[in-house]
C-alpha cells in the first residue's frame, strides 16, 4: 500500500509540474510576444541595412521586457522541472539512416579548396565594386552569414569543407609540441585579431585587400599547420576551426564514429567536458559572445556617442577601437567568471571555481548563436539575389540585385536573440543538475549565471533595437 501511495503521490507531482510547467510556458511566450509588439522597429545589427522606426514604448521598458523574459524562463525552469524531466528531454536522440559519408566528405574537400582559389582569383582580378564582386558576397555573405548559421542550425560540416586543412594534411609536418599551458589562449587572440581587423580595415568594400589577407591567414595557417601538426594547429590554435566546432554543438545534427545522430537542440552542451577543458577554454566561448556583440556595437548610434567624445579629445581610432574591442572582452569575461565563483558559494560547494566556470561556459554557446542569427539573417537574405547572381557570372558586370524584407522582419530578429538567451538557461539548468547533488545547490548556482545572463540579453537587445550606421571616424 505504501509503494502504491507512492507512485499515485509521484504521478500526481508530474501532472502538477506538467501544467506548471504549460502554463508558465505560456506566461513566459506572453512576456517575449509583448517584448516583440512593443518594440517593432526593425531591429539592426551592425552590418543589416535600414532605417530606423521609433520603439512605441521607452526603450528602457523594452529592454527590462526582454531581461524579464530570460528572468522568468529562469524561475519556469527550476519550479516545475526536474533531473528526470531533463534527463527525459536530452534522451531524445536517435541515429539516423544515411549514405556513407565518404564521397560525401571528398566532395566537401574539393568544394573548399576551389572555393578558397576562387575568392583569391576573383578578389585580384574580378570588379572592383564589392557588391559585384564574388569575393566579397562569398566570403561575407555567402560564408560567415549563410554558412556559419548552418552550423548551429543544421550540424557542423566544416571539417569536410575546411580548405586549409585539406592542404595542410598533404604536407610534411614538423610535430613540434605547443606548450600545455598556452592552452586555448591563441585562438582567443585570433579572433579577437580577426574581427578587430574586420572592424578597422575595409575588408567588405576592398575585394584586393580582402584577397591579400585571405592569402595572408592561408600562409599563416599553413605553416602553422606544417610546425605543429593539422591536429594541434585546427584544435587549438585556428580560431575559424573552433568556432565552427563549437557552433556545432548547438545543432541538432551531430556525426561521430560513424554514425549521424539526431538530438536536442543545445542538448551536445551538457555534459561538455570535453569542449571546455583547457586553458583558455572559458575564454574562448565569452570572446566568441564578445566579438559578435562588439560587431554590432561599433555601428550603432551609441558607440558614436560615446566614442565622438574621445576622438575629438584626442584618442586617435587606431587605439579607440582596439581598446574598446579588449576592454568589452575583459568586461564580459569578468563577469562571468564573477557569476561562477559566486554561483559556487550560494551552491555550498566544495568545487573549485574554474570547475563551475568551464562546465557552464558552453550555455553562452546559444546565446553567441542567438545573436548570430538576428545579426546576420536579414543580411544574408538580403543578399542572396546578389551572391547568386555573382556565382553565375564571377567576372561579369552584374547590377546588384536586393531582396526587401517586410517591415515585421525585425521582430524575427528580436525573437533569435531572445530564444538564444532561453536556450541558454536551459542548458545552463541541465549542467547545474548535473553538477551539484541537490535540487536546490543545483537552483542556487544558478543565481548569479542568470543575472549575468539578463545583462548580456539587456546588452544585445539595446544593439539590435538601434538602426545600423558605418563604423565611425575609420575615414
Amino acid at each position: 500500500m505504501d509503494r502504491t501511495a507512492a507512485r499515485r503521490r509521484r504521478r500526481r507531482r508530474r501532472r502538477w509540474r506538467a501544467l506548471a510547467f504549460a502554463w508558465g510556458l505560456r506566461a513566459t511566450a506572453a512576456l517575449a510576444v509583448f517584448a516583440l509588439a512593443v518594440g517593432p522597429a526593425l531591429a539592426h545589427g551592425g552590418t543589416l541595412r535600414g532605417e530606423r522606426q521609433e520603439l512605441a514604448i521607452p526603450q528602457w521598458l523594452f529592454l527590462l521586457t526582454g531581461g524579464g523574459v530570460v528572468g522568468a524562463s529562469f524561475l519556469l525552469a527550476s519550479f516545475v522541472t526536474d533531473r528526470a524531466f531533463v534527463r527525459s528531454a536530452h534522451r531524445v536522440r536517435r541515429a539516423l539512416a544515411f549514405p556513407p559519408l565518404g564521397i560525401l566528405r571528398r566532395i566537401g574537400r574539393a568544394v573548399g579548396v576551389v572555393g578558397l582559389l576562387a575568392v583569391i582569383a576573383v578578389g585580384l582580378v574580378g570588379p572592383t565594386a564589392p557588391l559585384r564582386n564574388l569575393a566579397v558576397l562569398v566570403v561575407w555573405a555567402g560564408w560567415w552569414a549563410g554558412y556559419v548559421m548552418t552550423t548551429y542550425l543544421v550540424g557542423n560540416t566544416w571539417p569536410a569543407i575546411n580548405p586549409w586543412r585539406t592542404v595542410a594534411e598533404g604536407l610534411p609536418s614538423l610535430e613540434r609540441s605547443l606548450p600545455a599551458r598556452w592552452g586555448s589562449w591563441p585562438a582567443v587572440g585570433g579572433l579577437l585579431a580577426l574581427v578587430w581587423l574586420e572592424v578597422v580595415s575595409p575588408l567588405a568594400d576592398d575585394p584586393r585587400l580582402l584577397a591579400g589577407v585571405v592569402l595572408a591567414y592561408t600562409a599563416v595557417t599553413l605553416g602553422g599547420a606544417v610546425a605543429v601538426g593539422p591536429d594541434a594547429w585546427f584544435d587549438r590554435v585556428d580560431p575559424v576551426a573552433r568556432v565552427f566546432r563549437w557552433y556545432g554543438r548547438v545543432a541538432p545534427l551531430r556525426y561521430r564514429d560513424g554514425r549521424l545522430t539526431l538530438r536536442a537542440p543545445g542538448s551536445g552542451l551538457t555534459g561538455a567536458e570535453d569542449l571546455v577543458g583547457r586553458p583558455g577554454d572559458v575564454a574562448f566561448v565569452v570572446a566568441l559572445l564578445w566579438v559578435t556583440t562588439y560587431d554590432g556595437l561599433v555601428g550603432t548610434p551609441a558607440w558614436r556617442d560615446v566614442a565622438a567624445p574621445l576622438v575629438a579629445a584626442g584618442v586617435p581610432p587606431v587605439v579607440l577601437y582596439p581598446l574598446a574591442l579588449v576592454a568589452g572582452f575583459v568586461v564580459f569575461l569578468g563577469a562571468y567568471r564573477l557569476a561562477a565563483a559566486h554561483g559556487r558559494q550560494y551552491a555550498e560547494s566544495y568545487l573549485a571555481g574554474g570547475t563551475v566556470a568551464r562546465r557552464f561556459a558552453p550555455s553562452l554557446l546559444a546565446i553567441a548563436a542567438g545573436y548570430h542569427l538576428a545579426h546576420y539573417l536579414g543580411y544574408f537574405l538580403s543578399l542572396l539575389p546578389v551572391l547568386g547572381g555573382a556565382l553565375i557570372a564571377p567576372l561579369g558586370p552584374s547590377s546588384p540585385v536586393y531582396l526587401a524584407l517586410p517591415r515585421w522582419f525585425g521582430g524575427l530578429e528580436l525573437a533569435f536573440v531572445l530564444l538564444g538567451h532561453l536556450l541558454a538557461i536551459w542548458v545552463a539548468h541541465a549542467t547545474a543538475y548535473d553538477l551539484f547533488p541537490g535540487r536546490m545547490q543545483a537552483i542556487r548556482s544558478q543565481y548569479p549565471l542568470t543575472a549575468v545572463m539578463i545583462f548580456y540579453t539587456m546588452t544585445s537587445l539595446l544593439i539590435v533595437s538601434q538602426p545600423a550606421i558605418a563604423p565611425p571616424f575609420l575615414g
